[in-house]
């Protein structure tokens, strides 16, 4: 069989001086499942205009809105147009491109997470449920092999079935009032009018709610929050604690935290079951223990030849060379193209292929976002979560 060509992308936001942009470019190209063709990189079309010629696009296909991108993309032959949308803008620009883009006929990509708001997440999830294109949300920590190894051993029942979650992700990067330096990472980001109701739980316990849905199999029914602004003057939540209940009667825990001094970004993961649990930490991404109640504590590596193949799949190196988020974030991606190439060829996409989240997983984080910070300002804590 011919390779297929590569799908053509187009980006809207990360200009020059936004983070998150670079990743995405860079986790698109690992793979050579995508070449960069068109972009509006930033709401300044001036900007937009220096951050194409930056990239090394062609002048025409730089574009000043998003509106105008999809629109001219539209209009040029099939086998010219972008195909995919990567959008990386921040939260309060994420409805209306992807929305465009679907009813356009563009398969999107998106940051997360979903939406500004629950609302227009169930309205982005109607849109899409109208359409033929394909979704995927950039939750980065499911990317990773060994993440995904440890999701097949829960599904298989290794340490069956499964009695506690806990999961933590501790940043240290807010714990001053960082957002009055001019820094524009923590001003949008703290900004109640460019990043939604949250902050803290928003911007990364989303991630921690998708990580124990994703590895441990369950669904969140139950959760009591305890939500906190522990920096003088910030707008948003910067620290909070989360106890969960899921749909077979386990129970967890989620603390999210940007104001730990001294932390990173050591997003940690342990699953309890009856026979054994599992720890993983992105610290040292390539480990996966795995606990026996009557023997000695296993390291699983990535690379290693006993490995399930949903995460072989996922690994490009041999086993003790290290592979970490750039990479996690290039599993998503390129799962998505081969879906997309799958569904352009009409062919069945394999079963490996499929593992990367979606519009339901996107719903669920913005419900988790309004549901935890109605428990933390409500005297009646512990809420239901029907999704």
């Amino acid at each position: 069989m011919a390779m297929p060509k590569k799908l053509r992308l187009g980006m809207v936001g990360g200009g020059k001086g936004a983070f998150i942009g670079a990743v995405h470019r860079i986790a698109a190209q690992i793979d050579s499942e995508y070449e960069l063709v068109c972009g509006a990189f930033s709401s300044d079309a001036a900007k937009s205009r220096e951050s194409g010629e930056a990239i090394g696009l062609l002048p025409q296909r730089v574009y000043g809105s998003f509106q105008e991108m999809i629109q001219q993309e539209k209009d040029l032959p099939e086998d010219q147009r972008m195909q995919v949308i990567s959008i990386v803008t921040p939260n309060h620009v994420h409805f209306e491109p992807v929305k465009l883009g679907l009813e356009n006929g563009f398969h999107v990509i998106l940051d997360k997470p979903m939406t500004f708001s629950l609302e227009e997440a169930r309205a982005l999830q109607r849109v899409y449920e109208q359409h033929d294109s394909l979704f995927c949300l950039t939750h980065t920590y499911t990317g990773y092999p060994m993440v995904k190894e440890a999701k097949q051993l829960v599904k298989d029942g290794k340490i069956g079935k499964v009695r506690k979650v806990y999961v933590e992700y501790p940043q240290g990067w807010l714990t001053n009032f960082r957002e009055g330096t001019g820094d524009k990472q923590a001003a949008w980001r703290t900004d109640p009018g460019k990043s939604g109701i949250a902050g803290a739980m928003g911007d990364i316990g989303t991630h921690a709610f998708n990580l124990a849905e994703y590895v441990s199999g369950l669904q969140l029914t139950q959760l009591c929050a305890h939500i906190s602004t522990i920096v003088p003057g910030r707008k948003l939540d910067d620290d909070g604690d989360v106890l969960l209940k899921f749909n077979n009667e386990a129970s967890g825990i989620l603390f999210a935290t940007q104001v730990a001094a001294g932390e990173e970004n050591n997003v940690k993961i342990r699953v309890y079951g009856e026979k054994g649990g599992m720890e993983w930490q992105q610290e040292d991404a390539n480990s996966l223990l795995v606990k026996w109640f009557d023997k000695p504590t296993e390291i699983y590596r990535s690379g290693g030849v006993y490995l399930t193949s949903l995460a072989k799949h996922n690994i490009r190196t041999p086993a003790g060379h290290p592979e970490g988020y750039l990479e996690a974030f290039a599993n998503i991606y390129r799962n998505f193209a081969l879906c997309v190439q799958a569904k352009i060829s009409g062919q069945e996409p394999q079963p490996e292929w499929l593992d990367f989240p979606g519009m339901q997983e996107g719903v669920r984080g913005m419900a988790f976002i309004e549901a935890v910070i109605e428990s933390g300002k409500s005297d009646k804590k512990w809420l239901d979560f029907n999704v």
